[in-house]
């Protein structure tokens, strides 16, 4: 059950504390909190005021100030009680009412789905939170209290709610640094997300909870006892911790290594008073265990985005036990610790600098991101990858730190130096040598960007495909946006009418702005060329709405499915013989072995000579060599074709299942598949040479959605390390 707290838990919280707070105040905003959800209950059958109370005390352990702790205690009055913005403000001033609406959810704003509901309040969050970052800390406070009793919430809530927690705010709370929150939110959303194995990581963890315990105790006496005759202004605190089940998670089952193989899963915290020590520190930590190569770390010389600093090292303990040593100033902890907040349980607020704009400069650049795409479900996206705490930190040839995204290309790199500099790219060295533009950085590498000395040098619009930063890509979109708007609106209107014609949608020209107005609408466009244009730069992606417009075209002109379904494939395009095929109802359609397309597989047609058409994917290996080759008489019997709506579709396709070998695992695999009524054609086993086991078999599917969702359920199965599709 969840805890009970009241309002003397909270006072005798304020009164044990060393911050001066109004506390009549606090007091006030309670009780005005506690009529206006008089009656409400939790889902656990508490009373609502539990909620409210309990995000007012994380708060407090925060060291927030008293406008924060009453926006807590307040922050649900407006979404979910007659009570006005208005009275708040009246009663509880200006800042803390700006406060209470920066949490409050738009309910009243028409959106088609509930992402779009989702993105636009987040955005609605962020927006408040660039003018007062408490707007956030209370928000991830409250979600915080919200995780920690979601087992009152029935399963489909459970699961959408840890969703959003681990894909928006647990990056948000890394972003701001706030280290203990960002890791309980993990750790709690991950508990509903993959229950099985957090209770197998859990359980290693308890196992080992003694013989932990004993290391961490050996060490911390160790090195306290070589510290003891050094010089240091204060005696060092010495402390132990154990990675959080979700982080050990990542490196177990995403990076595929065994928990002997996490060399930071046991840590030492060494805090002393200055830099001057922490190097000293680390000087006769290296004196007394053996460093592992490649696993010195220095981030007070380079802090991380979140300004997080210290320094890490691996070192090798007693049997040779691997274990990480962090070691910073108490001013340094503070900020890992509390991040973003350490500002006022150390100091008295927040003074506006230019340290702590550059601080928040992120949350603007995430706002004018989704901006520039014109799709509001964007700002999603952009939090998932942009903020994601695994990072990179690359050098300039002048000794700057870069931190990136992992996975980030040179695009990236140049765009996060300067919007010019990355505009003006024509090549890139890292470490010497030249590189593409596609190349993946990694830690360490120094980059140097070579740009063009032409004025009117702009980027290609192939780098929207190559960039892994929103940031990169709302630059690139941008300067598209300004420049080319003519060349924007004919290949957004062809890419349109390709679309329409691919659903065979069929709209008079006349009618077509009236059919299009919603989305107009939606995405701010005035007529129909701000739309085209939109598409033409990136703003608008067609993927994500077309199936929308499909279904108000079948509603408004009374088609179905049903009426258009002919064949399974069936070519769009003419071969540039000039040769145009309607039917292909005499011809041979074959599906290429080396790459064995599914329904869903983007695909591309290939004339034979006298066996009809062959279909590949457009990924397929031959179909890029040809583009490669670029022989226009090669060329000219590739045509475009596509899958035709039929549900009736089911081919065959190869699946190969590498495991670690155990008993049942093959029982616990064709299960799935049989669970699933996917027919097994053939299916055969064997031992690698490295000790895994390999699973094959050729399965009828029925398309792409289907394979995916075989793929994922396999993936779970204890054991399994990936699951790809392979030649039938």
């Amino acid at each position: 059950m969840d805890v009970e707290y009241t309002i003397d838990m909270l006072i005798q919280k304020i009164l044990t504390d060393d911050k001066q707070y109004d506390l009549s105040k606090i007091i006030g905003a309670y009780e005005f909190a506690a009529k206006a959800h008089e009656g409400q209950k939790r889902s656990s059958g508490q009373p609502y005021i539990i909620h409210p109370l309990a995000v007012a005390y994380i708060l407090l352990e925060l060291g927030m100030d008293t406008d924060t702790i009453c926006g807590a205690m307040l922050h649900d009055v407006v979404e979910d009680t007659p009570t006005t913005l208005e009275e708040v403000r009246k009663k509880f001033g200006a800042d803390v009412a700006m406060l209470v609406d920066g949490v409050t959810k738009l309910n009243q704003v028409p959106m088609f789905n509930k992402e779009e509901q989702q993105a636009e309040n987040v955005r609605k969050m962020l927006l408040a939170m660039s003018k007062d970052i408490r707007v956030i800390i209370i928000k991830l406070a409250d979600r915080l209290h919200n995780m920690r009793t979601l087992n009152f919430r029935p399963g489909i809530k459970q699961r959408n709610t840890a969703h959003e927690t681990m894909n928006i705010y647990a990056p948000i709370a890394h972003r701001l640094g706030m280290r203990g929150i960002k890791e309980e939110l993990e750790d709690l959303s991950f508990h509903y997300l993959d229950p099985f194995a957090y209770s197998e990581i859990e359980h290693i963890l308890e196992l080992k909870k003694k013989e932990r315990e004993e290391f961490i105790t050996s060490i911390k006496e160790t090195i306290a006892a070589r510290f003891q005759d050094q010089d240091f202004v204060n005696p060092p605190q010495i402390d132990g911790r154990v990675k959080s089940i979700y982080s050990i998670y990542k490196k177990m089952f995403v990076s595929h290594k065994s928990i002997e193989e996490i060399y930071d899963r046991y840590a030492v915290r060494i805090i002393v008073s200055n830099i001057g020590e922490c190097y000293n520190a680390l000087g006769l930590v290296h004196d007394m265990f053996r460093p592992i190569p490649n696993r010195f770390k220095d981030y007070i010389a380079n802090p991380k985005a979140n300004m997080y600093q210290s320094l890490h090292t691996t070192v090798l303990g007693k049997k040779g036990i691997p274990f990480e040593i962090q070691i910073r100033t108490w001013e340094m902890h503070a900020t890992a610790e509390y991040g973003i907040a350490a500002h006022w349980k150390y100091k008295e607020g927040i003074q506006r600098s230019d340290k702590m704009d550059k601080r928040l400069a992120w949350i603007r650049q995430v706002i004018e991101a989704q901006q520039t795409s014109d799709d509001v479900e964007e700002i999603v996206r952009i939090i998932k990858t942009d903020l994601a705490p695994e990072e990179i930190v690359v050098m300039t040839p002048g000794g700057d730190s870069i931190s990136l995204p992992v996975d980030s290309t040179v695009i990236d790199f140049a765009y996060r130096i300067h919007t010019q500099i990355g505009h003006k790219t024509v090549a890139a060295k890292v470490d010497g040598k030249i590189v593409p533009l596609d190349y993946k950085l990694s830690t360490g590498e120094v980059c140097e960007i070579i740009t063009s000395n032409e004025q009117d040098k702009g980027p290609n619009r192939s780098w929207l495909n190559i960039a892994k930063t929103n940031e990169a890509k709302s630059k690139i979109r941008l300067w598209f946006k300004k420049t080319c708007r003519e060349e924007n609106i004919v290949s957004g209107k062809a890419e349109l009418e390709r679309e329409f014609r691919h659903h065979k949608i069929r709209i008079p020209e006349e009618d077509l702005e009236e059919f299009l107005a919603d989305d107009l609408k939606r995405h701010n466009c005035s007529t129909l060329d701000d739309f085209y244009a939109s598409i033409g730069y990136g703003g608008v992606l067609l993927s994500k709405i077309i199936q929308r417009l499909r279904d108000k075209y079948n509603k408004l002109y009374n088609t179905s499915d049903e009426e258009t379904e002919t064949s399974l494939i069936k070519p769009v395009h003419k071969i540039t013989s000039g040769i145009v095929l309607d039917k292909i109802d005499d011809l041979t359609v074959k599906f290429a072995q080396c790459c064995s397309p599914l329904p869903g597989d983007e695909i591309v047609g290939f004339v034979t000579r006298g066996h009809g058409i062959s279909v590949h994917t457009v990924n397929c290996t031959n179909y890029q060599a040809a583009l490669k080759r670029n022989d226009p008489e090669e060329l000219a019997r590739w045509m475009e074709v596509q899958w035709t709506d039929s549900k009736q579709t089911a081919m065959q396709t190869g699946i190969e299942v590498v495991a670690l070998d155990r008993i049942g695992l093959v029982l616990d695999i064709c299960t799935v598949l049989t669970e699933q009524r996917i027919p097994i054609i053939h299916s055969s086993s064997r031992i690698l040479k490295n000790g895994n086991a390999l699973f094959e078999a050729t399965i009828t599917i029925a398309g792409t959605d289907q394979f995916k969702s075989v793929v994922e359920k396999i993936k779970r199965i204890k054991g399994v390390m990936s699951v790809e599709r392979a030649r039938v």
